[in-house]
């Protein structure tokens, strides 16, 4: 169990993997074969002073080291259609202060440290007389008080000029909690027990190219989560002194709109803008707007600085530490759900070698990426990644 910033790592990965893509559009018939490994690893470290297992107060140190290892497999058939299937296995190793407050009685307990493993599997067929692509992704992830499985489907139509894509993305995951509680409520509400989890999400996207120097992309999405979304572990004290376990609605939708655009200022030069706006029924409204601008410095060096703002409004449910009524039926002192807004920057650094990576011929890029996250409840972070490409 661990009360970590999923949403910086999740952003971050995203960002970083916009860099990482490789076009193989190009190609012959030929049987399914390797054409593509990377080996991701990270380091994340944060810290602050507003744990929710604590009730809002107290250490948000928490460190994760985080590895993933990707198998792209290539092949043709006589119908000319393009065969793609990816393979990911994943885990992270994580210790958290928070955490180990569950059960503050103990020198150090066994949720003060904890891993995760998520392999994914994802196949898709691109039929190039239709332009058109479609696939389907199954996944798995383990940690010691969830278990969760994933499938979904996807399907992209491309215009004939490839100046225009629109795609669909469906995804379902049903989780399996195992609750836990805070050591001085276990006598009231026991120990041990499961619930489920289901989360829905449907994505819609429209790209467009508008000049040869301007692309430009409309992002929808739906997400709708139903079961247990409370942290029961995560304590809410409340005015009269009394504590409880966090206690949220058993369902949640949210709704994200976003627009996309790259700029091609030069053959050296790119600005990539995004901006997304975010409203859920929780409560919380948010607004995020990024850059990025990857600058070619040599042909086989590239730099990308990055900066992102979000703000986002509190939900209806949260309040700090002592500040809940009795009466109140639902209730969370976890900040991720306050009012705040953060800042996120960095920067990456790609080297991609004709002759390859230390004259290795099959290592074909070596991507180093930095960043750092800045909230204005104190929260604050650092992440660093590397990503060696294999081909």
């Amino acid at each position: 169990m661990r009360k970590l910033s999923l949403s910086i790592l999740a952003l971050f990965f995203q960002l970083f993997s916009a860099f990482s893509q490789s076009d193989t559009s190009a190609y012959k018939q030929r049987k399914l074969k390797p054409a593509e490994v990377n080996f991701i690893t990270s380091y994340y470290v944060q810290d602050g002073e507003n744990a929710a297992v604590t009730g809002g107060v107290g250490s948000e140190k928490l460190t994760d080291f985080a590895n993933i290892l990707e198998l792209k497999i290539v092949g043709g058939d006589k119908r000319e259609r393009q065969h793609n299937l990816t393979l990911d296995v994943g885990f992270d190793h994580y210790s958290s202060a928070s955490s180990d407050k569950v059960d503050p009685t103990t020198l150090s307990s066994a949720s003060s440290e904890d891993g995760r493993f998520y392999p994914s599997i994802t196949y898709d067929v691109t039929n190039k007389a239709k332009t058109l692509t479609a696939g389907g992704i199954a996944s798995f992830s383990i940690e010691s008080d969830y278990t969760s499985y994933g499938i979904g489907t996807n399907i992209i139509k491309t215009s004939k000029d490839k100046n225009t894509e629109i795609g669909l993305k469906l995804q379902a995951y049903f989780d399996y909690i195992f609750i836990y509680y805070p050591i001085e409520l276990r006598y009231f509400y026991g120990d041990g027990d499961q619930a489920p989890r289901t989360t829905y999400n449907a994505s819609l996207s429209f790209a467009r190219v508008i000049t040869p120097r301007l692309q430009c992309a409309l992002l929808a999405d739906v997400s709708y989560q139903d079961g247990l979304l409370a942290t029961r572990f995560q304590r809410v004290y409340f005015k009269d002194g009394s504590v409880q376990p966090e206690t949220l609605p058993n369902h949640r939708l949210k709704l994200p709109l976003g627009l996309r655009a790259s700029y091609f200022l030069s053959n050296h030069f790119i600005a990539r803008l995004f901006y997304r706006f975010y409203i859920d029924d929780w409560g919380i409204t948010a607004h995020t707007a990024s850059l990025e601008a990857p600058i070619k410095i040599a042909p086989t060096l590239s730099i990308s600085p990055f900066y992102r703002y979000y703000v986002q409004s509190g939900a209806k449910y949260f309040a700090p530490f002592r500040e809940h009524v009795p009466t109140d039926a639902f209730y969370t002192s976890d900040y991720d759900l306050s009012a705040f807004d953060s800042h996120f920057f960095g920067g990456n650094l790609r080297f991609e070698p004709e002759k390859g990576v230390l004259g290795i011929k099959h290592f074909k890029m070596l991507e180093l990426r930095y960043a750092h996250y800045l909230r204005s409840t104190g929260l604050f972070a650092d992440i660093i990644t590397l990503n060696a490409q294999f081909r």
